[in-house]
């Protein structure tokens, strides 16, 4: 009888685990899928510009909201996260939560806050959910002081981003009628594992376009490197890893000058990026890259509403945004039909010969309504319009396009 019942609890293990590997593959293919199509429109948003953004950083509000609403709102919630019910949201995201503070050789931390209106709470559930699970923080503000509570929350962002996201609220934003802000940051500062030297960093030229040449720094190294020359992409691919080879950058060049738009059309499948990477073996690699930063704003509501009528059917999120249809019921203790009136994203990125930082934040603000063999060698020479990665094992955290 003793040895039956230690089988079956062994059993009961191994299903356990299976289980949670299957929820965190579909959010590991929810990610990928919310990266490639959240890229693509603002891609598309922001024509011959560079720009870094950070989809896997939206997702963590979108749960927290997801767990606050109830109805069709609450199930397209769900869709866009990629996750079966609110189970499997508080299964995934403390286990993700844990997974990014110990990631080998990189600084790697996502953090949220809630601001509520004074004289305001959370509903009790709500409020221990989202304590438990995303270890959210809770404040109650005053929005008619709008300078004084702008201050205070841009304040918290600058310090969880390392200063680099500065005003992520305007004061004249703030209006009586808010409820409340839900704020998440996501910051990473990782060293290569192998570093480029300063000392070959030099001005050299960049193709803007077949007929724009510019000049940009650019940093020079040779060493053993994961590549790919993909004929389905028409792009070479380098992986790039940071201390500790939990996390890496990887770029996708065009082989082409004019290529980026060609690329970024395939790209909004993410199988056909998976598969290119999937592909990538060791080569001893001439790398020559820019140094470069990047500093985006982008609006979420419109994006994910544009993304909705055109090409992103599993991102249909638009009934929080409506007053009658949002049903955030769960939010706080109020009878008022809430609703999500902004979402916005700063998001930053800087890379050097030491390595790169990057962070993002993001504000929810809602409102009530009233109413290997011998190694093979390679040159990649990102000298045109790429699209980059950063990424921690299979998860995307950031991405974007340098242009100039």
């Amino acid at each position: 009888m003793r040895l039956i019942l230690t089988i079956s609890v062994l059993v009961a293990a191994v299903i356990a685990q299976q289980e949670v590997e299957q929820l965190d593959n579909l959010f590991t293919e929810a990610n990928n899928r919310f990266t490639a199509r959240m890229f693509s429109e603002v891609v598309k948003g922001n024509p011959d510009k560079s720009v870094v953004l950070s989809a896997f950083s939206v997702l963590t509000p979108l749960a927290q909201l997801s767990l606050a609403s109830e109805g069709e709102s609450h199930d397209e919630l769900l869709k866009a996260v990629g996750l079966p019910d609110d189970n499997a949201i508080k299964s995934v995201f403390p286990r993700l939560n844990d997974k990014l503070r110990n990631v080998k050789g990189i600084e790697l931390r996502s953090v949220s806050k809630i601001y509520v209106a004074e004289h305001y709470e959370l509903n009790p559930e709500f409020s221990a959910v989202t304590r438990d699970i995303f270890n959210s923080e809770v404040k109650n503000v005053d929005f008619n002081m709008n300078e004084e509570t702008a201050k205070e929350i841009n304040t918290w962002v600058e310090e969880q981003t390392n200063n680099h996201i500065k005003d992520i609220v305007a004061a004249n934003y703030l209006r009586p009628d808010y409820r409340s802000i839900l704020v998440n940051a996501i910051y990473f500062k990782g060293k290569w594992n192998s570093p480029f030297d300063n000392k070959n960093t030099k001005e050299e030229d960049f193709h803007v376009s077949k007929d724009k040449t510019i000049k940009v720094p650019m940093m020079h190294k040779r060493g053993k490197f994961r590549y790919a020359d993909s004929d389905e992409l028409n792009a070479e691919l380098l992986e790039l890893p940071y201390e500790g080879r939990e996390a890496s950058f990887i770029v996708i060049l065009p082989k082409e000058v004019d290529g980026l738009a060609a690329l970024i059309e395939k790209l909004k499948d993410p199988s056909a990026l998976e598969l290119a990477i999937s592909r990538m073996s060791t080569f001893e690699v001439d790398v020559s890259m820019p140094k470069f930063t990047i500093e985006t704003e982008t609006d979420l509501g419109s994006v994910l509403q544009n993304c909705i009528y055109f090409i992103c059917s599993q991102m249909d999120v638009k009934r929080i945004f409506h007053a009658t249809q949002a049903k955030l019921n769960r939010l706080l203790k109020t009878d008022e039909l809430l609703y999500l009136s902004k979402a916005t994203q700063k998001a930053f990125i800087e890379v050097n010969e030491e390595g790169a930082e990057a962070t993002a934040a993001n504000p929810f603000e809602v409102l009530f309504m009233r109413a290997q063999l011998r190694t093979p060698q390679a040159t990649f020479r990102a000298d045109r319009a790429f699209i980059f990665l950063l990424r921690e094992h299979q998860n995307t955290i950031f991405n974007g396009v340098f242009i100039s």
